[in-house]
């Protein structure tokens, strides 16, 4: 049975304090993803070039070079880049460890789009943008079908 306060009342309304947080995780997720999408191509970039550039990052995100500037010193402040005038963009450890939890994230997602039928190009477009606003119990559970589906124990 579910918990009753997820129910909705018979105005269609759910429990105000419950919504509240619905909205406020979506917010989170919102103000983190680009974070992460950031974070995750320096990391790429640097694995398969040796290097990640400010003109590279704009090109692949689609945005303006200053755009990039911007994001740039938001992340040099929350510890995940150091930037090296001359020498490109660097990943700190905590920079690495985010890349690596995004970058799995969106593989999962992408391969539960693709286990129950998506087109390759659709799964991979669209886990871009579910990959954010997933909880973890929500991966597990991702991750927990997939192997049910390839006859696989859940890691």
């Amino acid at each position: 049975m579910t918990d009753p306060s997820c129910r909705p009342k018979t105005s269609g309304l759910m429990d105000a304090a419950l919504q509240v947080e619905s909205f406020r995780q979506a917010r989170e997720a919102r103000r983190q993803e680009r974070v992460d999408d950031y974070v995750e191509l320096i990391s790429d970039l640097i694995r398969d070039t040796g290097e990640a550039r400010q003109v590279d990052i704009a090109a692949r995100i689609g945005v303006t070079q200053p755009t990039v500037a911007k994001m740039l010193r938001r992340l040099v402040d929350a510890g995940y880049v150091i930037q090296k005038p001359y020498r490109g963009i660097f990943l700190t450890e905590a920079g690495e460890q985010l890349a690596d939890i995004s970058r799995t994230r969106h593989q999962l997602v992408e391969q539960l789009l693709l286990t129950v039928g998506v087109d390759p190009d659709s799964a991979r477009r669209d886990a871009e943008g579910i990959e954010h606003h997933v909880s973890e119990a929500t991966l597990a559970a991702f991750a927990r079908f997939i192997a049910s589906q390839n006859g696989k124990p859940a890691a």
